[in-house]
């Protein structure tokens, strides 16, 4: 029997890792995290790792693709899907019920929809070689390749370029592309009205600093990560290393950041709406209802799926 991935999904500050591990302890199951920053070590307020939420009934709710490398290596989306196929193999051999949770549009999607991802190395001649063309002529390129997820790959010079760069590289190499295994897909997405969100962003980022935020930050960079690094991590990370580097206010702290993790929601909330566009059936929950409730929608479907 084709194996069924139980999917949490929504934008920042709904209560997705709450409600994925109170599934996990209905249905026996293991959650894999979605998330492209919390695979790093030491990342842990910023990036909302919420692990006292996997500890659920007096019992340990085991986790995947969390805290498995270095703030200093790069992480992508094929790394992902490779961790993620021996992470939903390994729970299926163990009888057990694999439920993705996370807010990484590109990470959920590649998923759902099967992408087909090769390793491409950097290709500094086939760069060479493109100099000469416009953006335009390189998205029409692109377009004859691949069918376009998003505008993701075209919003930049650059990433039209490594797009190109990684089609080219799949076209020479088939042998290189990485496949998710067969499975069937229930997914879900946690829905607040937009001024509810917002409330909730502004409160989730008041506790993140009073635990200590930027203490975090700093002790990152005290441990050898490179604060040019931390800001390519956006978002908690950029403002904070701003702030330590004496860039910013602990006003002007609050008020961009605030404002950057509104701007990210909306851009989680128009990748969800994309995924729904492209075929994904997103099942949606009142964040509202209490977590009890939540939880038995999806147990519900399961079993019945079941």
């Amino acid at each position: 029997m084709t194996p069924t991935l139980i999917t949490i999904l929504g934008p920042t500050a709904t209560g997705k890792t709450a409600l994925a591990t109170e599934v996990a302890f209905r249905l026996d199951g293991e959650v894999i995290s979605a998330d492209s920053r919390q695979v790093f070590r030491g990342m842990d307020i910023g990036t909302g790792k919420d692990l006292s939420d996997y500890y659920v009934h007096n019992t340990d709710i085991p986790y995947h693709l969390i805290d498995i490398c270095q703030p200093d290596e790069e992480y992508n989306a094929y790394r992902f899907m490779g961790d993620f196929t021996n992470a939903f193999n390994g729970i299926v051999a163990r009888n057990r019920t694999p439920i993705m949770c996370g807010g990484t549009g590109m990470y959920l999607d590649a998923v759902i929809r099967g992408y087909q991802l090769p390793d491409a190395p950097i290709d500094h001649e086939f760069r060479k070689s493109l100099e000469p063309y416009s953006d335009e002529e390189l998205t029409e390129r692109l377009a004859s390749y691949i069918t376009l997820h998003n505008h993701t790959d075209t919003e930049t010079r650059e990433r039209l370029l490594r797009a190109l760069e990684i089609a080219e590289y799949g076209r020479e190499h088939p042998d290189a592309y990485r496949r998710v295994p067969e499975m069937q897909h229930l997914v879900y997405g946690i829905m607040f009205p937009r001024d509810i969100i917002i409330e909730r962003i502004g409160m989730r980022l008041r506790q993140r600093l009073d635990e200590g935020m930027v203490d975090e930050v700093k002790a990152l960079i005290d441990n050898g990560t490179a604060p040019e690094r931390l800001m390519r991590f956006g978002l908690e990370y950029r403002h904070c290393t701003r702030f330590i580097l004496g860039q910013c206010t602990e006003e002007e702290l609050f008020r961009d950041l605030y404002t950057d993790i509104r701007r990210f929601a909306k851009r989680q909330m128009t990748w969800l709406r994309r995924m729904e566009r492209n075929g994904v059936n997103i099942h949606w929950i009142d964040g509202a209802l209490p977590l009890d409730d939540k939880a038995s929608i999806i147990t519900g479907d399961y079993s019945r799926l079941s």
